[in-house]
């Protein structure tokens, strides 16, 4: 296979992708009018690891889910801090599917998701930290347990800690005992919480 330097224009065919295919002409044509070019530049800017912010900076404007799913997809395979920050922002997005493609993005980088997870789990808005525990649920993260308990210990939201205590009926071991039987007394008035924390009594003793 021929090798073709990063930087040399290169055109392909005659098809949608018949365009030049530096680093500047992809870039350029991640705005371009045709929902099927800013896929291709979405994908072959893969090549150029510095295209990282321009990716990022599109998502937030990319209106097309077709164009949105492969500028993750990009991100998630080309990874790293600005990245990670991109798809954090997304969380915030009043867009809830994007907020959803946001966290499955995130599942798929655990390695740069986990530095920033503590403090996602104590962000200023519950619903962030309600999806950081969602992105927990892939992490596969030697500390997802003891940041969950954290967050039943911590949390005031009940529904946050809701979505924390599903998770450890999943993943708690008997680390996470005495943290559910403080959490069903400081929310005993909570009929959900009752239930939900029985339910991860009974699968951490069964374990």
């Amino acid at each position: 296979m021929a090798f073709i330097k990063k930087n040399t224009p290169t055109v392909i065919g005659n098809d949608e992708r018949g365009l030049v295919r530096d680093y500047v002409g992809l870039i350029n044509q991640l705005t371009d009018a045709d929902p099927a070019a800013r896929r291709w530049a979405a994908r072959d800017l893969l090549l150029y690891p510095q295209a990282t912010a321009a990716l990022v900076a599109r998502l937030q404007v990319e209106t097309d889910i077709s164009v949105r799913e492969i500028i993750l997809t990009s991100l998630t395979r080309l990874g790293g801090e600005i990245a990670v920050t991109g798809l954090v922002d997304c969380l915030r997005s009043e867009d809830a599917q994007m907020r959803n493609e946001a966290i499955e993005a995130m599942k798929a980088l655990p390695d740069e998701v986990a530095p920033i997870m503590g403090g996602l789990l104590i962000d200023a808005d519950p619903d962030v930290r309600i999806m950081a525990v969602n992105i927990l649920e892939s992490l596969r993260h030697p500390k997802v347990e003891e940041w969950l308990i954290d967050v039943i210990d911590h949390d005031p939201i009940v529904n946050v800690c809701g979505t924390a205590v599903d998770l450890l009926g999943e993943v708690g071991s008997v680390a996470a005992h005495d943290a559910l039987q403080r959490l069903k007394q400081r929310f005993a008035a909570e009929p959900y919480i009752q239930f939900a924390t029985d339910l991860a009594l009974k699968r951490i003793v069964k374990a």
